[in-house]
């Protein structure tokens, strides 16, 4: 597989990351990407950035090293509402959003039909692209609803390659990540892939979503991420020419 953009990552302004700009760009040129999405955690996520960090963005550049970045952010789901933790003039203005469950923004204790409702209610808001991580069995859903939904919203469903990691706190990864790729396929649900890296070195690192899709023998056509013309139907930003 031929990976042309990483969809999901953090520099160190999400407080619990570890490199600039400068050094994921530079990485991602390294493995070859055409995109890097660089989606700081957004403000509720103890550490992490706030809410001017977001609205000053288009004075970052976005071709960096050969790059296109897409400069957004990773929203946190804060309640069986889909409420985010990102204004909606903010989020429009932004290259990519990324929505994600954490526990301590979303809690624990909430049922199936309230983690399924979280991210249908999320999933509806247009200027949501993707969801992720809903691989995590601290949080159980209904995977079939969560595909419908997606492919009803054009939302993007995230293969999460740190989800896969021994050291990872989700639970249940693999098997959950498996049972959403087959409904994709069922339903032709496209999916994206995304590091998740928190380090220069993990961007563009996709070695363990390699082997869960090769496992389910998942189309690679349905690989948002392998393909150019496919991201950009769920990422418009990336029909805009490039900031400066």
């Amino acid at each position: 597989m031929k990976f042309i953009a990483d969809t999901h990552s953090h520099t160190l302004a999400s407080g619990h990351a570890y490199s600039t700009i400068t050094e994921m760009a530079a990485a991602a040129a390294a493995k070859g990407l055409e995109v890097l999405a660089l989606t700081e955690h957004a403000p509720e996520m103890p550490g992490t950035c706030g809410l001017f960090y977001f609205q000053n963005l288009d004075v970052v550049p976005r071709i960096q090293q050969g790059v296109r970045l897409l400069m957004g952010a990773e929203v946190n789901i804060m309640d069986p509402d889909g409420r985010i933790d990102l204004p909606e003039k903010t989020c429009r203005e932004l290259d990519i959003v990324v929505a994600s469950i954490h526990l301590p923004c979303y809690g624990k204790g909430h049922t199936e039909a309230e983690n399924t409702r979280a991210y249908v209610e999320t999933m509806k808001k247009p200027y949501v692209n993707i969801i992720g991580h809903p691989d995590d069995g601290r949080f159980p859903i209904d995977y079939e609803v969560l595909v419908k939904t997606a492919k009803e919203t054009g939302t993007l469903l995230e293969i999460n390659n740190s989800s896969l990691r021994p050291q990872s706190s989700r639970e249940g990864t693999r098997e959950n990540m498996l049972t959403m790729l087959e409904l994709c396929k069922q339903y032709e649900v496209p999916v994206t892939t995304g590091s998740d890296a928190h380090v220069n070195v993990d961007a563009g690192n996709f070695t363990n979503v390699m082997e869960v899709l090769a496992a389910c023998d998942f189309p690679e056509e349905l690989v948002a991420t392998l393909n150019m013309d496919l991201l950009r139907r769920y990422i418009p930003a990336l029909n805009e020419p490039p900031v400066r």
